[in-house]
C-alpha cells in the first residue's frame, strides 16, 4: 500500500465506487495507463498544478486527453484538481493496485533473477509464495538483475525471500568472519 495517507484514502474511496459499480478491473487498468502518461510526461503534472491556469482549464485538458476514460475515473482526477491533490495521482493507482489484487486474492510480487524467468518458473514461483502470504496467486514482475549471481529474491509487500547464491555468500562470509 502506498505511504501515502491521502493516496490511500482516495484509492479507498475510489475502489469502493468501482466495487459497487463492479468495475474494479477496468477502473485499475485505465487508472494504470493513466498512471503510464503521467509519468511518461512529467510536464503533464506540471501542467495541472500550474496555478496560472484555471481549474476549470485543467478540467478541461484532463476531459480531452482521457475522453474514453471511465467517468468515475475523470471525476476522481478532476476532484483531485479541484482538491490540489493531483500530484498524489501515482501513489492512488498504486494503493488502488493493492486494493483490487487484495480483493481477488493476488498480490504483487517482484522477482529478482539473473535472467529473464520463464511462464512455467513464474507460475511455480506464484504457486509456492502465495502460499506463504496467504494469496491464491501472485502477479510477478521479474527484474533482471546479475549481482544476485544465482537464485532469486522474492519481495512481496514488505517481506523478502531471499534465496540468491549472493546471500548465501554473504551470509557464509559474516559466519567466517565472526568464528575467526
Amino acid at each position: 500500500m502506498s505511504k501515502s495517507t491521502v493516496a490511500n484514502r482516495y484509492a479507498e474511496a475510489l475502489f469502493s465506487v468501482a466495487q459497487k459499480q463492479n468495475i474494479v478491473d477496468e477502473v485499475n487498468q485505465e487508472l494504470q495507463e493513466v498512471t503510464k502518461v503521467v509519468s511518461a510526461n512529467r510536464d503533464f503534472i506540471s501542467l495541472l498544478t500550474n496555478p496560472k491556469f484555471s481549474s476549470e482549464r485543467k478540467k478541461e485538458i484532463v476531459s480531452e486527453l482521457f475522453k474514453e476514460a471511465n467517468s468515475i475515473l475523470l471525476n476522481t482526477i478532476k476532484l483531485l484538481i479541484d482538491k490540489k491533490r493531483i500530484n498524489e495521482l501515482v501513489n492512488i493507482a498504486e494503493a488502488f493496485k493493492t486494493l483490487a489484487a487484495d480483493a481477488q486474492g493476488t498480490a504483487e510480487a517482484t522477482v529478482y533473477s539473473t535472467r529473464e524467468l520463464t511462464e512455467e518458473e513464474k507460475k511455480d514461483i506464484s504457486t509456492s509464495f502465495a502460499k506463504l502470504v496467504g494469496k491464491e496467486s501472485l502477479n510477478i514482475t521479474n527484474v533482471i538483475e546479475p549481482s544476485v549471481i544465482g537464485g532469486v529474491r522474492v519481495q512481496i509487500g514488505n517481506m523478502i525471500f531471499d534465496n540468491t547464491v549472493a546471500n548465501k555468500l554473504d551470509s557464509l562470509r559474516r559466519t567466517l568472519v565472526v568464528n575467526k
